[in-house]
């Protein structure tokens, strides 16, 4: 005897997705800035130091000051961290509410998947 089983809706709508399109850029912006483990080291570095100058990241992350500016630079653009110039000299420190609002993201409850 063959049993035959129930059916089964497969396609179930979603909901809508709860990002804006610019919420969702600034995300994607956000965890490419992340997505580098000198990038995590500098906001590591900042944390602890509160305030450092470009020059001191060389001897901490043992690369060249232009691919450690181009870290800083990925850094600010993301709107993790702020720049200062002093002179010739520029001083980076973490935005105000950055790591909140990194830790804010990993915190996120995420919708339930049935």
């Amino acid at each position: 005897m063959v049993r035959q089983l129930p059916l089964v809706a497969s396609c179930q709508p979603i909901a809508r997705p709860t990002l804006s399109d610019r919420e969702a850029s600034e995300l994607e912006r956000l965890f490419k800035a992340l997505a580098d483990r000198h990038r995590v080291k500098i906001l590591n570095l900042l944390q602890t130091a509160g305030e450092v100058c470009v020059c001191d990241f060389v001897p901490s992350l043992g690369l060249s000051q232009p691919t450690i500016s181009y870290h800083l630079r990925q850094l600010s653009d993301a709107g993790l961290i702020l720049r200062e110039r002093r002179g010739s000299y520029a001083y980076y420190r973490l935005a105000p509410g950055a790591l909140e609002r990194v830790g804010g993201l990993i915190a996120a409850p995420w919708p339930a998947v049935a």
